[in-house]
């Protein structure tokens, strides 16, 4: 037996109007709390300092950094510039010292990868003490 004989079968449907409205009020949302950070605007100011020059240690190693990436070790380039050449420099430039303290100057164009190269050599040379030079303001 039919019971529902005269009514006709409903599809179902989606209503995407609430759906939508919903979607824009988040967007509306997003747009209004976003907060928008130029990068490539930044400017760094690089390090100064106004204490005076020491005079130099006996126990200091100079490792110059210039701004193509060469390495110098006491004023002494190094024909390539990767961690074990380094270390094995440092070492040779340390000579006796048992704890010499690693002076990097790195120019102010000089790679960020080339310094933390420089100071993982020094760690795998065993030396701990690590000091960055600086320059006066003119």
């Amino acid at each position: 037996m039919n019971f529902q004989r005269g009514r006709g079968h409903d599809e179902p449907e989606i209503n995407l109007i609430p759906l939508i409205d919903v979607l824009l009020v988040i967007i509306i949302f997003l747009m209004l709390t976003t907060t928008y950070a130029k990068f490539s605007g930044l400017e760094i100011n690089l390090p100064t300092a106004d204490a005076n020059k020491q005079a130099e240690q006996p126990n200091e190693v100079s490792v110059a950094v210039t701004a193509t990436g060469q390495v110098l070790v006491n004023k002494a380039p190094l024909a390539v510039a990767d961690v074990k050449s380094i270390s094995d420099a440092l070492r040779r430039a340390a000579g006796d010292n048992k704890d010499p303290v690693i002076v990097i100057n790195a120019d102010a164009k000089a790679t960020h990868q080339s310094v933390v190269d420089i100071m993982q050599a020094a760690q795998s040379a065993g030396y701990p003490h690590i000091s960055f030079a600086t320059q006066t303001p003119r």
